[in-house]
């Protein structure tokens, strides 16, 4: 583009010196620009259009990339999920086990105490029995108790 300009600057000049100067070789190298520019703009368009593949191929790895990220994030989650659910499980199970314990020994806690229950009144009965016959032995035998 520059020789193109200096040969338009040396064909100005000739055209202001030279009274028979012919216009056609200004007009030839005007078509001459007119080329020059189709080629540089061909030629900016032909980079633009690299430039945009190149883009486009960048994020196209930027979203593979981006893909496999997420991808591995959402296994961890799963994973910590899974994990979450077998540990709620164990728990679940060791609390159920604990409450069967604890319902176990409240039946044998309460068949204890109806046991001792028993006992007691028979005790009791035992006592008022050995009392009474005692109480029936004294008077039988006319002796005051001396209480």
């Amino acid at each position: 583009m520059e020789a193109l300009l200096s040969e338009f600057t040396f064909l100005s000049d000739q055209a202001l010196q030279d009274k028979n100067f012919d216009p056609s070789t200004i007009e030839d190298l005007m078509k001459l620009f007119e080329i020059e520019s189709y080629k540089a703009w061909a030629a900016m368009e032909l980079e633009q259009e690299e430039e945009l593949k190149e883009a486009e191929t960048s994020m196209q790895q930027a979203e593979g990339y981006l893909d496999s990220v997420m991808e591995a994030a959402m296994d961890e989650f799963r994973r910590l999920e899974e994990e979450m659910e077998r540990m709620a499980k164990a728990e679940l199970k060791d609390l159920e086990d604990t409450a069967d314990k604890a319902r176990k020994m409240g039946n044998l806690m309460e068949k204890a105490a109806a046991i001792a229950s028993k006992k007691y009144v028979e005790a009791a009965l035992n006592s008022a029995t050995a009392s009474m016959k005692s109480a029936w032995k004294g008077l039988s035998s006319k002796k005051v108790h001396p209480s």
